[in-house]
C-alpha cells in the first residue's frame, strides 16, 4: 500500500454556512478524482475531524470538475457571529484536510 497527502493530487476550499463548514476537494486529474472518490468518504472526513465535527457529515460528487463536496453540520460552535472559535468560518479546514494521509 502507497500514502499519499490530498495535497498531493488536489486542491481545496472551504467556508461556512452557519454552523456548518463546507469543504470542497478539487482534483488535478481523472486519476486524482478516481482515488478521491474511492477513499475520501464521509466517515473518513468525519473521523478525520473528530473534536470539530460534531454533527454528521454529507458528501456530494460533481464529477464534472472533478470535485467533491462536504458539508460538516455542527462544526463551528454557532457561526461565525456567535462562535468563540479561532476559525468560527471555517477558512482553514480545506487546508486541514489536504494533509490528510490516504492508503492506496
Amino acid at each position: 500500500m502507497k500514502k499519499i497527502k490530498l495535497i498531493d493530487i488536489a486542491h481545496g476550499r472551504s467556508g461556512d454556512k452557519g454552523d456548518a463548514a463546507n469543504i470542497g476537494i478539487i482534483a488535478y486529474d481523472d486519476e486524482g478524482y478516481e482515488i478521491i472518490k474511492k477513499y475520501l468518504t464521509a466517515e473518513r472526513v468525519k473521523e478525520y475531524f473528530e473534536g470539530i465535527c460534531h454533527g454528521k457529515v454529507d458528501r456530494y460528487e460533481i464529477p464534472n470538475i472533478r470535485a467533491l463536496n462536504f458539508v460538516l453540520h455542527n462544526t463551528l460552535g454557532g457561526g461565525g457571529t456567535v462562535s468563540l472559535m479561532h476559525d468560527a468560518q471555517g477558512k482553514t479546514l480545506a487546508s486541514a484536510l489536504l494533509r490528510m494521509e490516504i492508503g492506496i
